[in-house]
């Protein structure tokens, strides 16, 4: 366990390095640059591009610094982590040796000035926690690095969204709710982190729901250019997303866009249960057509009364350049609601008395969280993944 001091000295460290102009990309940059320099052969581990992954490791590093002081929430992730880097033929070795390019990146970064003997040991030890926790998973994980899958099904919904199902060589143990990384052969060693839409099975069936990020390298391509046939990688399973049952609370979910997907996955395991607490899932979207899943979740709610889906889209109207269908709300659901979800969602009250969950792009959760902090939700019960 580290002291509050050392903790600090690291939190204040760091903030200044991404309160600095560039900072967390000249840190990334320094960080793979240390590395590289004291292991070459590590530079084959990795892809050619590695701009995604310099973002989620600088998140990363804001999310466990953030938390160092709360070892029930930094300790699984730390642990999910290491596990979820085997898939790059990363062990526990690896870690240590990240940790000392690490110190590297920002002693270079600080300077000589700011960078005292005290600095030095917190960081030294502040890292020497992280990396160890997830050294030992990673090396004392019995799953496989990750899973192989063929393409079974792919539909593209939108111009810019599919949905992928996919037929797994095994059966991958995640939870609904949980992320897992995958990999297509169109883009070799880039991985990328996608929520299952349906629970777990024994058959191996999976199913993804993808939207392309403009820019994207590999997005488009699994809703451009992905085939029937095709054999994806899948890593083990992250995140802690969940309902509670034993607080005996009901649950908000909040979904945007293709967030709607490990939200799905959850109330299509609740269905398979007898006894449920009551759930009211927003689902969001830029335009009507984003509303790409309601005949879905329709029929769940039809024969599930505890769950109520509520449609809420920030226009009005379809965009002019959508050239499908006009979808129509299924009779008999709540009538769509327009603005920003966050928004949308606070009219109805704080939901202080419920299990909240969001779901969607960066931004959309942020301004959700935002607006549900200015009503007085506790911060406490919301959950959302790091990534």
């Amino acid at each position: 366990m580290l002291d509050a001091r050392t903790i600090s000295l690291v939190r204040t460290g760091f903030k200044s390095v991404v309160a600095a102009q560039d900072g967390p990309a000249r840190l990334s940059r320094s960080f793979y640059g240390h590395l590289f320099a004291q292991h070459p052969d590590f530079r084959a581990l990795f892809p050619a591009s590695m701009d995604a992954l310099r973002e989620h490791f600088v998140m990363a590093l804001g999310y466990v610094f953030e938390h160092l002081d709360d070892p029930d929430r930094v300790e699984p992730f730390l642990e999910q982590l290491g596990r979820d880097h085997r898939k790059h033929g990363i062990s526990g070795a690896h870690f240590r040796a990240g940790s000392s390019a690490l110190i590297s990146a920002f002693r270079t970064f600080a300077g000589n000035e700011v960078w005292t003997d005290e600095v030095e040991t917190a960081w030294n030890d502040a890292l020497t926690v992280v990396s160890d926790a997830m050294a030992v998973a990673a090396d004392d994980d019995e799953l496989p690095p990750f899973w192989s899958a063929t393409v079974v099904e792919h539909q593209r919904v939108l111009d810019d969204l599919a949905v992928v199902r996919l037929k797994t060589d095994g059966e991958i143990p995640y939870f609904p709710g949980q992320y897992v990384s995958v990999q297509i052969p169109q883009r070799p060693k880039l991985w990328r982190y996608l929520s299952p839409a349906i629970p777990s099975n024994p058959y191996g069936e999976i199913e993804f729901h993808v939207r392309r990020v403009s820019g994207g390298w590999v997005s488009p391509a699994m809703v451009t250019e992905t085939a029937v046939g095709d054999r994806w990688s899948i890593s083990p399973p992250l995140g802690g997303m969940h309902v509670d049952r034993a607080i005996g609370e009901d649950v908000l979910m909040i979904a945007g866009g293709t967030g709607l997907a490990p939200l799905r996955a959850q109330v299509m395991e609740m269905a398979q249960r007898s006894n449920n607490p009551r759930v009211h899932l927003f689902v969001s979207g830029t335009y009507p057509c984003d509303l790409y899943d309601l005949d879905t979740l329709w029929q769940l709610s039809l024969s599930n009364p505890w769950l109520t889906i509520v449609p809420v889209t920030e226009q009005l109207e379809n965009p002019w350049w959508y050239s499908g269908t006009p979808r129509e709300l299924p009779w008999g659901m709540h009538h769509r609601l327009h603005g920003a979800v966050g928004k949308v969602v606070t009219q109805f009250g704080s939901w202080a008395d419920r299990q909240i969950q969001i779901c969607g792009s960066p931004s959309m959760v942020r301004t959700t969280i935002y607006a549900l902090r200015k009503v007085g939700t506790p911060m406490e019960h919301i959950q959302h993944d790091p990534f």
